[in-house]
């Protein structure tokens, strides 16, 4: 009998990131999930799927890593992973910047588990460096800092509905590099070096998704040749990035504030390969500043 292929998603990263959303969401996509199993489970748990012949085609784990012996456990079982033909594995990473999360849990008033003075901050920024390796190691990253729990879970659908289709999903971001830099950004890049609308006065109120600012930012030599720099190196990165798995590429731009040069770019990527992949533009800092 032949075996059928096992998707399966590791769900981690920081506390209070959102986890129990992204697992829900996924509950909902008709995945079989299992909340906070000990890494070291993580191989018995494959075996008994491999032995009884499990008819559950999408698996998903959500794992709780905020021992220093968890990890040894969690990279073997990866490593395992990679060397059985019949499953597909990705990790998705949920992120939050720190002021989010401090947020949040004194919204809650829920202590985090790892600060030992009772200060949230001080159990973050120790989890941060826990996980840091692990976030390398991730397929996904979801920054879910500016996300509300209903957002989250469109976004976790989104993505694994595309996922379930086999297709690379090309997410074009916009942004200000004076708001900082989106962390659940793949590729990063700065158009700050761009002739700016800002200082001519008819356009600053104005967009990126503007026709008079669009055709401005579009009409130089200098954003002519990076767009076609920008290209090449795009049409040789995402067909290696879809071999390699990735279901996702989030490419960020950014200008000095998120609404003219970076939009417009943007825009660009996101018409440009809406032909190859399946494709989305998002502008996060553009309603900034009004």
């Amino acid at each position: 009998m032949e075996k059928k292929s096992i998707q399966l998603v590791i769900i981690t990263g920081m506390s209070g990131a959102g986890k129990t959303v992204a697992v829900q969401s996924l509950e909902d996509l008709g995945y079989f999930c299992v909340d906070n199993l000990p890494p070291i489970l993580i191989p018995k748990f494959i075996e008994l799927m491999e032995q009884t012949g499990s008819s559950m085609s999408k698996v998903a784990l959500v794992l709780d890593l905020r021992a220093r012996e968890f990890f040894d456990s969690l990279f073997n079982a990866i490593d395992d992973l990679e060397k059985k033909e019949f499953f597909h594995y990705q990790i998705l990473f949920l992120d939050a910047s720190d002021e989010a999360l401090v947020k949040r849990y004194k919204e809650t008033r829920r202590r985090h588990p790892l600060a030992k003075t009772g200060l949230p901050l001080e159990g973050i920024q120790q989890e941060r460096k826990l996980l840091e390796e692990l976030k390398g190691r991730a397929q996904q990253t979801l920054d879910t800092s500016n996300l509300k729990p209903a957002q989250l879970r469109e976004k976790i659908i989104h993505r694994f509905t595309d996922q379930e289709q086999n297709k690379l999903t090309v997410n074009a971001m916009s942004f200000g590099f004076k708001y900082g830099i989106p962390i659940d950004a793949d590729l990063v890049f700065d158009v700050r070096f761009l002739p700016n609308p800002h200082y001519i006065a008819e356009m600053r109120p104005k967009t990126g998704l503007e026709e008079e600012v669009s055709t401005y930012v579009l009409k130089w030599t200098e954003t002519q040749t990076f767009i076609k720099k920008l290209e090449e190196m795009l049409t040789f990165l995402l067909p290696h990035y879809q071999r390699e798995g990735k279901s996702q590429v989030v490419i960020a731009i950014g200008c000095t504030g998120g609404k003219h040069r970076s939009v417009t770019l943007a825009e660009y990527i996101h018409k440009r390969f809406a032909d190859e992949y399946t494709t989305r533009v998002s502008h996060r800092d553009i309603t900034k500043d009004k």
